[in-house]
């Protein structure tokens, strides 16, 4: 955990090292604002009343664990610009996802009282993006690279969005289907015609 590097360069005198691992965790943070900005303009500069599927909550596959997960800060971002969340992962249990938010971003149903309403969590993929105007990957589950993705954009609103925070589908073949697709790290094709 980097904030324990912190701690420990900062008990041990090493104040130059604290900083440095300091910056690192102020730009992890700054890119998980950057993603959240990044859906929202590239949906037209709003998503209030929009549904967005949030495909993945756990801080990484293969586990349930949300402490410090990404993808809370990017739920946070979407319920103050008023989008109508639908969180599926394999693994997550709704009220560790709460007691998660509450601790770390002080969201709770007393701060939110239309909590319940704005989060749904979904028992599948397919049921999340029902509807959607866009999905987006923030937990790089196996099952979510073996989707049909055909299906999903048949049943999405148009343009269909992917936002893929993982990087781990396959970019030019969700083009092809339909989809709108940006993703962390890479840059947009519509903006650079020479990729």
């Amino acid at each position: 955990d980097i904030l324990n590097l912190v701690y420990l360069c900062e008990t041990y005198g090493l104040h130059e090292c604290a900083e440095y691992w300091n910056q690192v965790i102020i730009m992890n943070d700054y890119q998980k604002k950057r993603f959240s900005e990044k859906m929202v303009s590239k949906m037209f500069n709003t998503v209030t009343g929009k549904k967005i599927a949030v495909l993945g909550y756990a801080f990484k596959k293969d586990t349930g664990d949300v402490r410090e997960t990404p993808a809370m800060f990017v739920v946070r971002d979407l319920l103050q610009e008023q989008a109508q969340i639908h969180i599926y992962d394999p693994e997550v249990k709704r009220e560790d996802m709460w007691l998660e938010m509450d601790y770390t971003c002080g969201i709770n149903h007393t701060t939110n009282p239309e909590l319940d309403e704005a989060v749904i969590t979904s028992p599948d993929a397919y049921s999340a993006c029902d509807g959607a105007h866009a999905l987006c990957i923030l937990t790089e589950w196996d099952e979510f690279t073996t989707l049909d993705y055909e299906r999903i954009f048949d049943s999405m609103a148009k343009p269909a969005f992917i936002f893929d925070g993982r990087n781990i589908l396959d970019h030019a073949k969700l083009r092809d289907i339909g989809f709108e697709v940006h993703a962390i790290g890479h840059p947009d094709p519509e903006t650079f015609t020479d990729l």
